[in-house]
This record gives structure tokens, C-alpha cells and sequence, in this order.
């Protein structure tokens, strides 16, 4: 269903004359299309824009011309309002070294063309990694997100850079208290202690 969007989204943009845009997508889509976990998901999440050479952008907010044709695709198909969303776009912090992402995020970057107007660039097997420990650690308990992360096979190094991203993102003690316990949860007490 998210391939047939993309590219009936990518067909509309081109009949409305819009001009090219680049999406960066994480969640589920990414992990559908790269083939890296095999499970159903309803939306497309974009962390990012991609701007002329490669260069990421802010995604708030969503270009309204792309917001409108991803409502008329989603009225077509029957996909839920906001199927096309921006959810996680503060990860992307310009003040913080990489803009807060993981180091080689973009040389990870897996493009799509859906057309000469549509540009998807889904974030790479490591990168998933990351965000969904750090998603996972955000629901404060078991979770689709935790899920998807066991899914990926993490090697305890990425765990451990993973983790230590993470807690860069966000270093409340409370949310460094929920990545303890949730690496214990899942048996990688010997990486919580090292953090």
C-alpha cells in the first residue's frame, strides 16, 4: 500500500507541475521498502527534507502542495488523514553536531525515485537501529518500536551507540532510567552498564 502511494503521490506532483521534493523517511515504510522487517504499516514518516545537493532540511512544515496531494492520494486509496506526516522532524537539530543524527546518516541514505518529482530516501539498517531504540525507549514500555528493534538483530555494538545516541537526544535522568531498564529487559544488561 505505501509503494502504491508513493508513486500514485509521485504522479500527482508531476500532473500539478510541483516542483521536486525529497523526502527522508524513517518507521515502518523505510523498514517495509528496504526490505528490513516484513509487517504492515499505515503511514509514511518524514524526518527530513532533502534539499539541492543532498542537504538536509527542517520538515516544519511539509510543503502545502505536497500535503495537499498526499490528502487527495489518501482520499483515493483510502489511506487515514496525516498518512503522510512529519512526526519526528525535531530529530533534525542544526545546533547539535550531524544535526543530532547518527554519524554517516546520509552516506546510509537509500533513494527511491517515484517519478521525476519524487524523491524518497529511506534511512538506512543502522540508522533504524538508533531511532527505534530511542523510540522505543520514549513508549516507556513494550511497543512496536521495541519490536521492530529486536527485528533488526542489533550486534551489541550498535546497541551500545545506539543507546549513547540516544541518551544524546535526551539526557534526562529519567529518560536515561528507561534505557537502563529496557536494555535489562531485554537481556543486554552487560551494555546498560557500560553507559
Amino acid at each position: 500500500m505505501i509503494e502504491r502511494a508513493l508513486g500514485l503521490l509521485g504522479d500527482l506532483l508531476e500532473r500539478r507541475e510541483a516542483d521536486p521534493v525529497g523526502l527522508v523517511v524513517c518507521g515502518g515504510s523505510a523498514l517495509i521498502a528496504s526490505g528490513l522487517v516484513a509487517r504492515t504499516t499505515k503511514d509514511v514518516v518524514v524526518v527530513a527534507l532533502c534539499g539541492p545537493d543532498d542537504q538536509l532540511v527542517y520538515a516544519e512544515p511539509l510543503p502545502p502542495g505536497l500535503l495537499a496531494a498526499a490528502g487527495a492520494v489518501g482520499v483515493e486509496i483510502g489511506l487515514q488523514r496525516g498518512w503522510l506526516n512529519n512526526g519526528p522532524c525535531m530529530m533534525l537539530n542544526e545546533r547539535l553536531p550531524n544535526q543530532g543524527l547518527p554519524d554517516g546518516f546520509t552516506s546510509r541514505l537509500i533513494r527511491r525515485s517515484f517519478g521525476p518529482v519524487l524523491t524518497v530516501l529511506f534511512i538506512g539498517r543502522r540508522d533504524q537501529v538508533f531511532f527505534k531504540l530511542y523510540a522505543a525507549a520514549d513508549k516507556g514500555g513494550p511497543s512496536y518500536h521495541l519490536e521492530d528493534l529486536q527485528a533488526l538483530e542489533p550486534t551489541d555494538e550498535e546497541y551500545r551507540a545506539a543507546s549513547s545516541w540516544a541518551l544524546a537526544q535526551d539526557p534526562s535522568p529519567a529518560f536515561a532510567q528507561t534505557v537502563d531498564a529496557m536494555l535489562r529487559a531485554i537481556g543486554l544488561g552487560h551494555i546498560a552498564d557500560k553507559l
